[in-house]
């Protein structure tokens, strides 16, 4: 009996579906050959050979399994395979798989790819793509690699692919100039290898990334008391990538998902209260480049809308809140998330406008306890930009500064940014402080974003996911081209850098764009807003946060 798929069905998923190999550990290189997907498994030293449409696979190199551990990036090019291992880049013919020397590096190699007889070689340590000419394998010129982390490679007709790993981020650039023409970032975190299908019938061209990562599980032991342990396995899969560019507005959006979010409040308070003439407001989801607001509907209680600075947001009127009286009310959104990646340079915004007075008295100001006016911020100020003028390099190096100066750490309330320098720990809230006031202070408009992050876990589809924490991040203006997002501290990682870029102008799908600018939830009673001196919305209500992942937005069409 044949479970073979219909070759129409089969050519349909070819693009969309995750490919994940039976026995595979950790995939690095990827490649094609026709219809057929070549990868190595480093750590087994397995060099497979998957039927992309259903996960079959062989072992191409029964023999020779020692001599294929520990490759790192791998490569076909016409009948030759090309693997890179340790410090030194190999090739072989694809029937008999006896490796060659090509070249030895001074330090690590890490992605090949090969074009004719040009030959691409990553190397981290060296911060440089290395192009060799194949027949004389001496080295032609060599490019900047465009993130900080280890990259793999794949080459088409002008574009060389570079897959970063800690940047969770595939740079497309001119193969024979090595300028960097756009960025994306891939859905899934640990990219380890890339490569190109094209469909021979059509002649349209596909990415595939492979990721390679460990997840935590719960696992059942016997004889351990509690019978119940957390340990981690291996997750390694392969996956389409993709991309829509739009040059004239210098972004690129990413694979995306369909998602179903709901808020809700349950009021369950700590001590029973009487509030008459009750208004609670809560923001609404945003619509943005990368995020659209299919469908949005009440939970429990109706409301009307208001829009507050240009963000729309919910308001539930009571005529009271009495003690023991209870409620459940909120809003359940369908969203169309994807991930975004801003390519602006600083000779961009060299001649950019100056800041309308406007932007300047909304958003140059302290207006959230940003302590402006101590010296240890403005000092922190000062020295984040040192003599820099250009506006991007301000922000990043603003950016670089709150990185070194802080590590994360989670608290039960948020510091002001003169006690969280001296402290010298904060959470992503009190990074969000900090970053606001050096910006604002070196006048760069900025503006809080938030609120929730979805679990990233794109395979539990149709099941209900809750976040860990509520999060926020920002956003900073450049006139001319408008607000650009910033994650607050998820890059701050290695010691004293250099930090990724990845969430610097980018935003991964799983982020949720609500109440820009505005605070995500506030009440009134009377007419007058309540604050958290007065009561807390924490002493009120339980909030109920859930995600479900619907589904993947299907490829972009060009």
């Amino acid at each position: 009996m044949s479970f073979a798929l219909p070759s129409l069905i089969a050519s349909q998923m070819f693009g969309q579906r995750t490919i994940r190999p039976l026995t595979a550990a950790t995939l690095c290189g990827i490649a094609f050959i026709k219809d057929t997907l070549i990868a190595i498994d480093s750590v087994k030293g397995h060099l497979l050979e998957i039927d992309p449409t259903s996960d079959n696979s062989k072992i191409r190199n029964p023999h020779q399994v020692r001599e294929f551990s520990d490759v790192a990036g791998l490569a076909v090019w016409s009948d030759s395979l090309w693997v890179t291992r340790e410090n030194s880049v190999y090739l072989s013919k694809l029937s008999s798989l006896g490796l060659e020397h090509f070249v030895t590096l001074p330090y690590a190699a890490d992605g090949v790819a090969v074009w004719e007889s040009t030959v691409y070689v990553s190397c981290q340590k060296l911060g440089s793509i290395l192009i060799f000419d194949r027949n004389t394998r001496k080295e032609i010129t060599r490019f900047y690699a465009p993130g900080v982390g280890v990259e793999n490679l794949a080459v088409s007709l002008d574009t060389l692919w570079v897959c970063d790993r800690t940047e969770q981020t595939v740079y497309a650039m001119d193969r024979g100039t090595g300028q960097l023409q756009f960025s994306v970032l891939t859905p899934f975190e640990c990219p380890t290898g890339i490569a190109i299908h094209t469909n021979e019938e059509t002649g349209k061209e596909t990415l595939f990334v492979s990721y390679a990562s460990e997840e935590p599980y719960i696992r059942d032991n016997p004889n351990a008391d509690p019978c119940h342990e957390l340990t981690y396995r291996d997750r390694t899969f392969i996956h389409p990538l993709h991309y829509h560019h739009e040059p004239d507005k210098q972004y690129a959006l990413s694979n995306g998902y369909l998602i179903e979010m709901s808020y809700a409040e349950e009021i369950a308070p700590l001590d029973e209260v009487y509030l008459p003439d009750v208004e609670w407001r809560i923001a609404l989801p945003s619509e943005t480049e990368r995020q659209k607001l299919k469908h949005i509907e009440p939970i429990g209680v109706p409301f009307t809308e208001e829009v507050i600075d240009g963000q729309r947001v919910a308001v539930f009127k009571f005529e009271a809140l009495t003690p023991g009286e209870r409620h459940i009310f909120g809003w359940k959104a369908l969203l169309e998330v994807r991930g975004i990646k801003y390519r602006i340079t600083p000779k961009d915004v060299e001649n950019a406008p100056e800041i309308s007075p406007e932007f300047q008295s909304r958003y140059l100001v302290d207006d959230d306890d940003l302590a402006m006016d101590t010296d240890i911020v403005r000092r922190a100020a000062n020295e984040a930009i040192g003599t820099e003028t250009n506006l991007l390099r301000k922000m990043y190096n603003i950016r670089n500064y709150v990185y070194d100066e802080l590590s994360y750490g989670i608290k039960p309330h948020i510091d002001t940014p003169d006690l969280v320098l001296e402290r010298g720990v904060g959470s992503c809230g009190e990074y969000v402080g900090v970053l606001l006031a050096l910006c604002r202070l070196n006048g760069i408009p900025c503006r809080t974003v938030g609120r929730y992050k979805c679990p990233p876990h794109s395979e539990h589809q149709g099941v209900p996911l809750q976040p860990d924490f509520n999060h926020v991040w920002l956003e900073f203006y450049i006139p001319g081209f408008g607000w650009l997002p910033m994650e607050s501290n998820p890059d701050d990682v290695g010691n004293n850098g250099p930090y990724p870029t990845r969430f610097f102008m980018g935003l991964s799908w799983y982020h949720i764009e609500i109440g820009k600018g505005i605070t995500f939830e506030t009440l009134s009673s009377q007419g007058s807003r309540l604050t958290k001196d007065d009561i807390p919305l924490g002493d009120l209500a339980i909030n109920h946060i859930r995600f479900t992942i619907l589904q993947e937005l299907p490829p972009f069409s060009h």
